[in-house]
């Protein structure tokens, strides 16, 4: 693991983590928005830049704002301060299945690896032969993206678009309001 993906992968739990802990709402919003660029920026090192934009436009862009819309609308009553406690058995949980599930870390292959079954399919052999002619573009990625997936892409597309239709409709409220 190279010291970038560390990195990544150390600010993805830390962020996770104060999201889960932190008692001040705006506070973890906050976290949550970092925990979600994080994930955008291990998409994208994932070799997967499409599903790290959709993350970062809708995790940490478009959920961010209606978070930080509805805090803005919730009226804490004054004087009353509760103080939350740990919960330790679901703590405890967490942590086993966060365990658990690192044990098959190492069952992975490396990233971009050509012996990785992902390299080495019929499938990935398929379109690397007739991506070209079937599609009509030069790069592969986008004959992939375009032709091959070109529902998903476009279902990605919608996701975003919605989204930021939602953020204006509610900014257009919050200003004629």
């Amino acid at each position: 693991m190279s010291t970038l993906e560390f990195a990544l992968v150390a600010f993805v739990l830390a962020t996770g983590l104060a999201t889960a802990v932190l008692r001040d709402v705006l506070g973890s919003i906050i976290a949550f928005a970092a925990y979600s660029l994080g994930i955008a920026v291990v998409w994208v090192v994932l070799q997967a830049p499409d599903v790290g934009l959709t993350e970062a436009a809708v995790g940490a862009g478009v959920t961010t704002v209606l978070f930080l819309l509805t805090i803005a609308k919730t009226v804490r009553p004054s004087g009353e301060r509760t103080l939350e406690r740990l919960d330790l058995p679901a703590l405890g949980v967490a942590v086993a299945l966060v365990a658990v599930l690192a044990t098959t870390l190492g069952a992975l292959p490396p990233v971009g690896g050509a012996e990785t079954p992902v390299a080495t399919s019929e499938v990935t052999s398929y379109y690397l032969e007739n991506a070209y002619h079937e599609a009509g573009v030069e790069n592969v990625v986008t004959a992939v993206l375009a032709a091959y997936r070109g529902f998903d892409t476009l279902g990605e597309a919608v996701v975003v678009y919605a989204a930021g239709v939602g953020v204006l409709v509610v900014f257009q409220r919050e200003v004629f309001a």
